[in-house]
């Protein structure tokens, strides 16, 4: 019987994953958790074999409590469960020790396939996220290796997508929300966009997106 935890600060999130998993053989969720601080507490007196872990969460996110549990509890595997897509979550997730990533629009089946695959021991990521990191690296392959860069100001497709709700008037706590982030996270990526368009201020920025038709 694979043991899971689920760790998410939305209520329903957890509430729906627990009544896909409730009739599947060989698998019983044992506990849940609304953050990282609550999953370690929880972890300290029911054992579990996967960890169902979301990224953004209050009081400690998913990817401190990932590095936590990888150290504090090495036989038990993280899952990401998240609807992040960004490559650079991906990344940072599965550097921390996480050994399987889905996105939260998964279906069922791949949800408990994931499940039994990282209890195994072996990695895992999700079809959706597979073919678009292939996709990237089809594109990088045949992008000529010279030569002015494929966007204006080098953007990268988080920060053309930030730049976009700037330009539609969104504040920084929208921008977060809309795109499952943090406000820092924004915050950086603003800055980074900035710094690349060489402007003063976001006034500034959004003409500038507006004369190199990036909005």
């Amino acid at each position: 019987m694979i043991r899971v935890l689920l760790t998410d600060d939305h209520a329903i999130i957890r509430e729906g994953i627990r009544s896909l998993l409730v009739h599947e053989d060989g698998i019983t969720v044992v506990g849940e958790a609304n953050n990282g601080r609550e999953l370690l507490a929880l972890l300290e007196t029911t054992p579990a074999d996967v960890v169902l872990m979301d990224i953004n969460m209050p009081e400690m996110d998913g990817l401190t409590a990932t590095q936590l549990v990888r150290e504090q509890y090495p036989d038990t595997r993280v899952l990401v469960l998240s609807m992040l897509d960004h490559p650079e979550y991906i990344q940072n997730m599965l550097a921390a020790g996480a050994t399987g990533y889905v996105l939260k629009n998964a279906g069922k089946d791949e949800i408990t396939f994931a499940i039994r695959t990282v209890a195994a021991g072996r990695p895992f990521l999700c079809s959706e996220l597979g073919f678009m990191l292939l996709s990237k690296v089809l594109s990088f392959s045949t992008e000529p290796q010279s030569g002015p860069p494929t966007k204006p100001g080098g953007f990268s497709r988080r920060e053309i997508e930030v730049l976009k709700l700037l330009a539609e008037g969104l504040t920084t706590n929208e921008i977060a929300d809309k795109l499952f982030t943090s406000r820092r996270t924004i915050e950086t990526h603003r800055q980074n966009i900035i710094e690349k368009a060489q402007v003063k201020n976001t006034a500034a920025l959004i003409k500038y997106a507006a004369t190199q038709g990036l909005i």
